[in-house]
């Protein structure tokens, strides 16, 4: 399994960050193909200090090909490319391939 996490800064306006998320950008997300098991949430603390990051989102790919090819596909370029409209504290995306014991 390969996964995607995108990792937000603080926004200007959480209010407005939280509508557009739910409204506009998770059915965009949504509509990447291959993605499963997406999941998000907002508020995010760190356990010790203060946390880099606000929000987070992931969402599960059967290989990082899977990825890839989700990620190129016409639906994964405006879910990326609407990451400007609504990420005010800027975002991190990283990927990786996820083991389990």
């Amino acid at each position: 399994m390969h996964r995607v996490n995108v990792l937000y800064g603080e926004p200007t306006d959480h209010r407005q960050f939280e509508e557009y998320y739910r409204s506009t950008h998770l059915p965009l997300a949504a509509a990447i193909p291959g993605a499963s098991g997406l999941t998000f949430a907002f508020g995010v603390e760190a356990a010790e200090g203060s946390s880099p990051f606000w929000a987070i989102f992931s969402a599960d790919f059967a290989s990082a090909e899977a990825f890839g090819a989700g990620m190129a596909s016409p639906e994964g370029q405006a879910a990326a490319a609407d990451i400007a409209n609504y990420a005010t504290g800027g975002a991190t995306i990283v990927h990786y391939d996820v083991f389990s014991r």
